[in-house]
């Protein structure tokens, strides 16, 4: 059977068995097929189940992009460690495996990257709401991150022009234009405005 996934429309392969819960070995089974397949979907292990997730709309991914950008700039001159786009796969403590739309990992935490998923949590994860996005569900997976061990936690809403930074020890804090977004605890000295995260338009 062919299944069709509309944009982020989420499709979670659970096991035969109730008792029975998938592995990184199922993921990356299926990862395999899908490649044969051509087909370009991005798989996440959350609780034993695998869940693919179709492309996202393309404000979200030039938001991405653009936050990849501006932080690699200031990174990997300094050689501070390692950002990463959506397609970075992490193995977290609680055996899930996920992909922030954007992360960094710290050059003291990661000082060679290997052909694999990474076996940690990252520093910095960055969720991006796509046009079907619910809000709940990214508040809960970037404040599982922070419980696991993030340092901090962004969510990026492009529809009401939010960034909203979450930490372990503070309630979060809603950015918005006309702010600044810093990451003292990770990247001292680092700063932009929210303004440039959004899309311009072409005249």
């Amino acid at each position: 059977m062919t299944t069709s996934l509309t944009e982020r429309e989420d499709l979670q392969i659970k096991s035969g068995s109730p008792s029975t819960r998938l592995t990184v070995a199922d993921l990356e089974q299926l990862q395999g097929i899908l490649c044969e397949a051509h087909l370009d979907y991005q798989l996440e292990l959350v609780d034993g189940k695998i869940i693919i997730r179709g492309p996202s709309d393309i404000v979200s991914s030039e938001i991405g992009a653009e936050l990849v950008s501006l932080l690699r700039n200031w990174v990997k001159p300094r050689k501070l460690g390692r950002v990463f786009e959506s397609s970075g796969g992490f193995i977290l403590p609680n055996s899930n495996v996920t992909a922030p739309d954007v992360s960094f990992v710290t050059a003291s935490r990661l000082k060679q990257s290997k052909r694999y998923f990474a076996e940690l949590v990252p520093d910095l994860v960055v969720e991006i709401k796509s046009q079907s996005d619910r809000l709940k569900p990214l508040r809960e997976k970037i404040q599982s991150f922070i419980e696991l061990g993030a340092k901090v936690g962004i969510l990026i809403d492009p529809d009401k022009r939010t960034v909203t930074i979450y930490t372990p020890k503070a309630e979060p804090v809603v950015l918005r234009d006309g702010d600044l977004i810093s990451l003292p605890e990770l990247l001292p000295g680092w700063e932009i405005a929210v303004t440039e995260l959004w899309p311009i338009d072409f005249e």
